[in-house]
């Protein structure tokens, strides 16, 4: 049983009416580097979850010629409370798409690629076929880039997990999200448990494992503790913590501003409890400096 240190975790409650604490703030997103990628995105017709879930370092990682690809469409099966991207009922997704990934990541010039996707949860599937070509034509194109895919929960289908993580990249990340007690209200369709088996299986088909929980939903100090003895158990090697942003009015409000103090000390709790990397921050997000968690 590990001792749990007594930190007095700092925070501001948030309201309604609260402005954002002054270490949210971001620049715009700005310079020729920022235009180039933007215009790879919308020539090849591509997704990014940089755009689709209002990422706040949008600017900094297209300004520094990357950013995360977002495949199967980008409309989702889930209703996660959390979560910019539209929910609904997709339509077919685009065979070529994998393609047209491999040759933008390949004119960008990306040493390192991360690759996501929505929910597809009405495919038999879940889209692993798509997962896997994407995966493949990206290594043939670009040989020497590395891939982390940050795939979606498969339901149980492990045959489709199998499917997603066997196309050769190096990273597999399955985000978390949030604490247990909070997944009914944050992610409904989901289950705590069931996330924890997947990154255990990917861990023993011997991938390096990521996952994400994002801070700010009403958590407790010991709750995080708690998530992060149940990954470190499930073989889980990297994990990013960052703070949750409320997208629109109608998703699941922010409880409080961690301070950065809180994310340092939660990093340095991760990595004595086991964690090989952590990255904790407020505007850390799951693919943000994802080419440090090879």
């Amino acid at each position: 049983m590990i001792e749990l240190p007594v930190i007095a975790p700092k925070a501001e409650t948030a309201s309604k009416h609260s402005k954002k604490p002054s270490w949210l703030r971001v620049k715009l997103p700005i310079g020729q580097e920022y235009a180039r990628v933007r215009n790879i995105v919308d020539e090849y017709k591509l997704h990014t979850i940089c755009q689709s879930g209002n990422c706040p370092n949008m600017g900094e990682c297209w300004g520094a010629g990357t950013a995360t690809f977002m495949i199967l469409g980008n409309v989702c099966t889930r209703s996660c409370t959390f979560c910019a991207v539209a929910t609904g009922r997709p339509n077919e997704y685009d065979a070529d798409e994998p393609r047209r990934v491999a040759e933008a990541i390949k004119l960008m010039g990306v040493k390192h690629a991360v690759i996501t996707s929505v929910n597809r949860d009405e495919l038999k599937d879940r889209g692993a076929e798509v997962w896997y070509q994407t995966v493949v034509q990206v290594k043939e194109a670009s040989p020497t880039t590395t891939i982390e895919t940050l795939i979606p929960d498969t339901k149980g289908n492990w045959d489709a997990l199998y499917r997603m993580i066997e196309g050769g990249q190096e990273v597999v990340s399955h985000n978390m999200e949030t604490i247990e007690r909070l997944y009914r209200n944050v992610r409904p369709q989901a289950k705590y448990a069931r996330s924890l088996e997947q990154t255990k299986r990917t861990k023993e088909f011997g991938k390096r494992t990521k996952s994400g929980i994002m801070l700010g939903l009403g958590e407790t100090q010991e709750e995080v503790f708690k998530a992060m003895d149940d990954l470190v158990e499930n073989g889980l090697d990297v994990l990013t913590l960052g703070q949750y942003l409320q997208p629109t009015k109608m998703h699941h409000e922010v409880i409080e501003w961690v301070h950065p103090d809180t994310f340092a000390m939660y990093k340095e709790e991760g990595l004595r409890r086991g964690l090989k990397y952590v990255e904790s921050g407020a505007l850390v997000r799951s693919s943000y400096h994802a080419e440090k968690h090879i």
